[in-house]
Formats: structure tokens, sequence, C-alpha cells
């Protein structure tokens, strides 16, 4: 008989199945019962909920009811009729159960009781089975898909950046290296450095920790492209807010200047918030219920509220001006911390703020500068809980400018000649963005630790499974 995704039984459609004979096949959460009945509840992973198994003790083999315990995989036939108990409108009387394969209730590791999150983190290849990373990894996917409607219905054009890349899109170095030269047998050059030239790209080589540069290539042929690809800092961080793998989503625009681009970002993280409220309602309940009780508030706070825009210059007079004491001093010119953002957001303007025009100094090197020559037409989106989500520019598009920028930087322009050639053949003004996946997770979510939103999580020390 053909299997019957247990997401099918929770829609009201399944009131047409009612009577029928179905298949279901899944992990199984809990058994209990008595001599007579066994209630087996079995998740097959489309859906937070489990569908209830109704077993006769007397028509199925001791042997085979002994071996459904908590973890085992098994398969149900039987009819699917509505059910008198509390928590579900259907069940299934099983009229036979194959056991694909059995869990020791004494090893296995997720037995029906409370696990930490901590704990999870170390058996990262089964937390995916319980309810909460079920539903934290249901709404990745449909954050993703969401991602890629969003792009493609408004003429975008998906651009795969390297993630093997020679260039250092931020300055800050912090990169993982990118060898097959013999670590026990390093080639010099004559002044004793290590020689790239015998590596196998023939020069020395990183991974990636933004594909905004090639993005802005193919925003000046295509028009309007966006990327959506793992990202690599070589950060020696452990907070809750960082990762050493991540992936990033980094739209490009030719034409678009600073104004185009802070409406599309709001325009981009509503559309995924609301997509989220409305395609994933089942999964949000219950980490609003489990783990954050404002999750769903927070939620619709973004979804219904038009996002302010503020110079960087008014958030610092607004900071100085509160009575409230940060841990990091304010002052013009330094870079904002969490707790200044959040201030924003949460009590002074109460709703999410795009905050632009920051000075060049703690700025990267692309980024357009202003007529003061002192600040660039940077923009932040500021968002409750998170702090930063989304940070952008437009990008400078003069090549002098951009070359003495890059000099200032330390950067030198001739290992960026082929970035540079958008400026000398056909400039024009472009802008971009770049959202952090797992940070946008963090705040659907509602969870507080970013190794909980990724499958498998890369922090320093740790790159398990």
């Amino acid at each position: 008989m053909k299997r019957t995704e247990i997401i099918t039984l929770f829609k009201e459609s399944a009131k047409q199945l009612v009577g029928q004979d179905i298949c279901i096949k899944g992990w199984v959460r809990t058994k209990r019962g008595n001599k007579n009945v066994a209630f087996i509840a079995v998740n097959d992973g489309s859906i937070i909920h489990s569908i209830q198994v109704v077993a006769d003790v007397e028509r199925f083999e001791e042997e085979v009811l002994r071996n459904i315990t908590t973890g085992a995989c098994i398969g149900v036939c039987g009819k699917l009729v509505e059910s008198m108990g509390k928590g579900q409108s259907v069940e299934i009387v099983a009229d036979s159960i194959e056991i694909y394969g059995t869990a020791n209730a004494e090893t296995y590791p997720l037995q029906k009781k409370g696990h930490s999150l901590e704990f999870l983190r170390e058996i990262a290849h089964l937390r995916g089975r319980t309810n909460t990373f079920g539903a934290v990894f249901r709404l990745r996917h449909a954050m993703a898909f969401a991602i890629h409607k969003y792009f493609n219905d408004r003429g975008f054009f998906y651009w795969h950046s390297p993630l093997i890349t020679a260039s250092d899109a931020e300055g800050a170095g912090e990169m993982f290296r990118v060898t097959t030269l013999d670590m026990d047998n390093l080639p010099k050059t004559a002044e004793g450095r290590i020689d790239y030239s015998e590596d196998f790209f023939g020069g020395e080589t990183s991974l990636t920790v933004s594909g905004q540069l090639e993005g802005e290539l193919g925003a000046m042929a295509l028009g309007k492209i966006y990327t959506f690809g793992p990202t690599f800092r070589a950060e020696n961080s452990n907070t809750p807010r960082h990762l050493s793998e991540f992936w990033m989503i980094e739209p490009e625009m030719a034409f678009y200047e600073l104004e185009d681009t802070m409406d599309l970002a709001e325009d981009f993280i509503k559309y995924l918030v609301s997509y989220a409220l409305e395609n994933c309602k089942d999964d949000i309940e219950f980490l609003n219920n489990m783990y954050d009780t404002s999750l769903l508030e927070r939620l619709r706070f973004v979804a219904d509220n038009k996002f302010i825009r503020l110079r960087y210059e008014e958030a610092i007079k607004i900071l100085l001006e509160a009575k409230q004491k940060f841990e990091f001093p304010v002052a013009f010119g330094v870079d904002l911390q969490s707790e200044h953002e959040r201030y924003l957001v949460e009590q002074h303007f109460k709703c999410p703020v795009i905050l632009i025009d920051y000075p060049k100094e703690i700025k990267a090197f692309y980024m357009k500068q202003n007529e003061d020559g002192k600040t660039v037409r940077a923009m932040d989106v500021l968002f409750p809980t998170i702090g930063e989500i989304i940070g952008g520019s437009q990008r400078e598009e003069d090549i002098d400018k951009l070359m003495a920028r890059m000099q200032e930087v330390g950067i030198d322009p001739a290992d960026m000649d082929w970035y540079l050639d958008t400026r000398r053949f056909g400039s024009a003004p472009h802008s971009g963005f770049g959202l952090g996946f797992e940070r946008l997770l963090l705040f659907v979510t509602g969870m507080s630790n970013i190794r909980d939103v990724i499958p498998f999580p890369r922090f320093p020390k740790n790159a398990a499974f």
C-alpha cells in the first residue's frame, strides 16, 4: 500500500480519508497502554504532530510489540478512524505493523523526558527527531524556499559566487586558508616564505567571507541578482550569535540608490516574516509555547510596523541622551553594539529601525561616500532581540574615490583589478545588502543560540559530524 505522509492526516481534507485503509511510516515517539491495547505515537518529520496508532495487543506477536520502543522505525497499515481521545481528531487502528529498525531503550538518547539544548548539540545527528528541532529545520526550509520565491517573482537572477577565493571582501583577514601543500614539507621562496605558486591554485586562496564582490559583477551584467550560499569566518568567537560557517543572502542591484535598497530590504524581511506566519503556524506556535512566549507577538510586530529610517548621527544623539546606562560607551565614530541597537528598536522607537550614513572609518572600502567626505551611504536594519539583521550600502561607482579608499585601508588596487573593471567599463550606480540566514532564523524561531538553527554548527574547536 502506498505510504501516506502524516502531515496529510492533519489537513482539513483528512476527513475524507476516515474509514479508509492507509499506511504510514515513521519513528516512534512514545508507546503506552495496558495488557489489552497499545497506543503508539508515530512521527515522520513532515509535521510537528504525531499520529496515534491504536494496536490491539491480541492481534500482534509479543516480540513485535516489545520492539516498538521510543526511537524505533515502523510502518503501520490500518483503518483511519475518528479519535475519541483528547489531542487528536483521527487515529489509526492498526491491522499490521512492520519494524524497520529497532532502538535499544537503554541506549537511545532521546527518551521521553526533557533534554537541554546543550545536550542536544552533542548529538546533533539525532536532534532533528525532536519536536524542537523538527520545527526549527522545517522553518529553515520554509525560509530558504521563501527567499528564492521572493527574488524569482521580482525578476532577480540567482547568482553563484565562488566559495574559494583569492580576495577578502571585508578586509578583515579572518579567513580559512585553502591549500593542498604538504604541511610537513612546505615549499619556500628564496626569501624563506611559503611558496604558494606551488599550491593547487598557484597562489593563496581562502574560503569566502562574502559573495558580495562577485555579486556586484553579476549585477553589472544582469541588472538584479542575489546570492544565497555558505560563507566562512575564522573568528575565534564563542558567542550565541556567531558561527564559523553560515549562510548569507546577498542581493545586488544595478541602478538602485540607497533609498531603493532600503525599500527592498524592508519589503523583503516583511515578506519572509509574513510567509513564516502564514505557512508555518504549527511550528511557530510550538516554539512560542515552549521556548519564547513573545515570539508570535514579535513576528507580528515586524510584519505590521513601518521601519523608522534614521541617520547614524541622530542615533548617537538619542543614545547619548538616553537615561539608560550602557555597558559600551557611546560616541560619534563608534560602531554600535547590540545593546545600543536594541535600545533604539525596543525602547525608543518601538519598531524596526534602518540606520544610515555611518562614518566611513567604521565601514568597508566599497561603500559610496557622501558629499561630506566623512560618512558613507551605508544602512543597517535593526530588529528587536537581534540588533543588526541586515547590513548594506550603495556601492562606490567612482573609480578614483574607490581606489583612494582602498589605499587608505591598505588594499592594493592591483590585487582587485578585476573588480575595478566594473568601474572602468560602463560604471553605474548600484547597491546591495547582506542578510545572515541564521540571524533571520534566530528571529523567526525564537531560539537564543545560533548553533540551534543550523543542522551541524561549526565553531571554534568544533567540526563534529
